[in-house]
């Protein structure tokens, strides 16, 4: 029919393929990200692998169609110069500014994922807004991993070479009605079909696809970042708020289950001052002290010194970390207050009160302050260290002397502890919390210590000897202080790093941070090993109770040094999944419902238990635990009610 004559098949297949040419490199992508943390990711076998890169195209569909809404709109939009030059030449350029981007963000995630544990999301945004060093950042993460830019800068070249090798002819409609009715039906068929791929369905009933869908197409957990690609989990992420209310079970449960208020009665006579290490991607993989156990073949530990005093210690070698970024690690820590699948630090709920061991301390008279030597400000410290209360902020201003900075993120470790154990105790009695920065990227250590520490087998293990080393340093000077015999000492760290050893690789492993409790005063008798489980969210309890403070706390930690023996509920989140280990098994919930069971020991979460365990009543009521913790948390951060 003459009518259809005018319909621009031409320009509709040269859209479908430059739309493929974006799946095809998005693949290509997925394979590289998968290849660069293939120790993180286990997959068995050829036909997995492509099983998982199948189920991906529906992420991949959604990403796509967010990136190139705007060109697919121009390139079908009758405005009948849509096929000369200038028309087509501003079109590649949309294309490829917009798609060289997004791409770029799985490139970007090959590294990132090995520090973040999750792909690349929105809250980004809210680590990137507290530093002033980006840039600097960005370019060492280059200089470190060149063939990523290398990899990246040949396959934007291979996806301009292919899209050029496909061109439109030049064509000017004959007939302008058909023509323009032609286009708008394309235009609304392809609208609908954009709505459906950008939903990942159909279905009214169905709700958009998101990161916890990956989920469902894999054996291990781990698996879904690779389902997933960065994109799609940037975008689905931007405006976000996972904060809302549940009701799963009655107040009544929750009072008994998860006791969210704990009361201890120690009676202290001579209130001890605090001392708190927050130290940066402290892994237990780097300790000796906490691998006695693990029977790693060839272990090789980068802390001496840290080992050393862990054996005057009481220590924890099974502690979780309650977050996955430093700013977690500070609300986990001092007021124990875990991130879930969006950290509470950057929810619309921080700024309120909150009671944590900064509130306690300073209700029973202690002098209070918080030491990080990065430019003030940097990583939310400052806000949020005033949030909860904090006297006094030392940072790299107060610290005043910028020979010592380390040009990329903070004073280097030695000497700013120096400063740290000189500063304080001017008034007892203290508590005051340390967050060292050296050990981190772009893994580098001060010029006049080349050579000093052995090179290990991945980045982190030379600056984390150089941070021990400037922890031993502190000791040497803090012993000479008159403060020093009546101090408690607590080491931990904020969240895992690089990691070398396969033990670690596991999916449960990568929170595998350790606890260390410190005094030279006997009294207090902390000495010894407990192998229970252990998370930062306990810290707060823990001190609360050394210190004898006997009023009632907020906390869904508990004291590690208690005869009061609360139930112990380890939280954290994957960034998709929250995750709990109650009693002798892993949950993993979704916000809804419990996803998977595994048991405690099975660390890689490689062996789903759930259809097995249905009518096991542990099981059975450890998922209405885990859904209760889960209530309880919202119910507190959202109505403010954490203190």
């Amino acid at each position: 029919m003459k009518f259809f004559k005018e319909f621009r098949k031409q320009e509709v297949l040269v859209l479908l393929y430059r739309i493929f040419l974006a799946y095809f490199f998005y693949q290509i992508a997925r394979f590289l990200f998968w290849y660069f943390n293939k120790e993180l990711i286990k997959v068995d076998s050829v036909s997995d692998y492509f099983g998982l890169a199948f189920h991906g195209i529906a992420f991949d569909t959604t990403a796509i169609l967010y990136v190139n809404a705007l060109f697919i709109l121009l390139s079908l939009v009758p405005i009948i110069i849509n096929t000369k030059k200038v028309y087509q030449k501003v079109l590649f350029w949309l294309y490829f500014i917009t798609n060289g981007i997004a791409y770029a963000m799985n490139f970007g995630d090959f590294v990132y994922f090995k520090f973040a544990q999750t792909r690349l999301t929105s809250a980004a945004f809210q680590v990137a807004q507290h530093e002033s060093n980006i840039f600097k950042v960005f370019t060492a993460s280059i200089i470190q991993n060149p063939f990523i830019l290398i990899w990246f800068i040949v396959l934007m070249w291979l996806w301009i070479f292919l899209y050029k090798k496909v061109k439109i002819e030049e064509r000017k409609p004959v007939k302008l009605v058909p023509y323009f009715i032609l286009s708008v039906v394309t235009l609304c068929l392809t609208a609908v079909l954009c709505v459906g791929g950008i939903r990942g369905d159909f279905k009214h009933s169905t709700r958009p696809i998101n990161l916890v869908d990956a989920n469902r197409f894999v054996k291990i957990p781990s698996q879904g970042n690779l389902v997933l690609n960065s994109t799609f989990s940037f975008f689905r992420t931007l405006n976000t708020n996972s904060f809302k209310e549940v009701h799963f079970v009655d107040e009544k449960f929750i009072d008994e289950n998860i006791q969210p208020y704990k009361m201890y009665d120690r009676k202290v006579a001579n209130k001890p001052n605090i001392v708190i290490f927050i130290v940066e991607s402290f892994s237990r993989e780097y300790s000796g002290a906490f691998n006695q156990n693990t029977k790693i073949k060839d272990y090789v530990s980068y802390t001496p010194f840290i080992d050393s005093l862990a054996s005057q210690s009481l220590i924890f070698p099974n502690t979780f970390a309650n977050g996955r970024q430093s700013i977690h690690g500070m609300s986990s820590v001092l007021a124990g207050i875990p991130s879930l699948t969006d950290a509470f630090t950057s929810s619309p709920y921080s700024n309120q009160k909150i009671q944590s061991i900064v509130s306690i301390c300073n209700d029973l008279g202690y002098d209070t302050s918080f030491y990080h030597g990065a430019p003030n400000g940097s990583m939310g410290f400052l806000g949020f260290g005033n949030i909860l209360g904090f006297k006094h902020y030392f940072g790299k201003t107060e610290y005043n002397h910028d020979e010592d900075f380390d040009g990329m993120w903070a004073i280097w470790d030695e000497p700013f502890l120096q400063y740290f154990a000189k500063n304080v105790g001017k008034t007892q009695p203290f508590m005051a919390t340390v967050f060292t920065a050296s050990s981190h990227h772009p893994f580098k250590i001060p010029e006049k210590y080349n050579g000093k520490f052995k090179k290990g087998t991945n980045q982190m293990h030379e600056p984390m000897q150089y941070t021990d080393y400037s922890i031993k340093k502190y000791f040497e000077t803090a012993k000479k202080q008159p403060w020093y015999n009546n101090t408690i000492f607590v080491f931990t760290g904020d969240h895992t790093n690089e990691i070398y050893y396969p033990e670690y690789q596991k999916a449960m492993n990568r929170f595998a941070v350790p606890i260390i409790l410190y005094s030279p005063n006997p009294e207090y008798n902390l000495k010894g090993v407990n192998p229970e489980e252990a998370q930062q969210i306990d810290i707060y309890p823990t001190l609360a109770d050394l210190i004898g403070y006997n009023k009632r706390i907020r906390s869904w930690g508990r004291s590690l040094v208690s005869d009061k023996k609360y139930p112990a509920i380890i939280a954290n989140s994957d960034g998709g999944v929250e995750q709990f280990i109650i009693g002798n098994y892993i949950y993993r919930f979704d916000g809804k419902n419990v996803v998977g069971i595994f048991d405690k020991l099975d660390l890689g979460l490689e062996k789903n238990l759930m259809d097995q365990l249905k009518s096991n009543p542990e099981v059975q009521k450890g998922q209405e635990i885990a859904k209760a913790w889960y209530q309880d948390y919202m119910d507190k951060v959202i109505n403010r009610k954490l203190y």
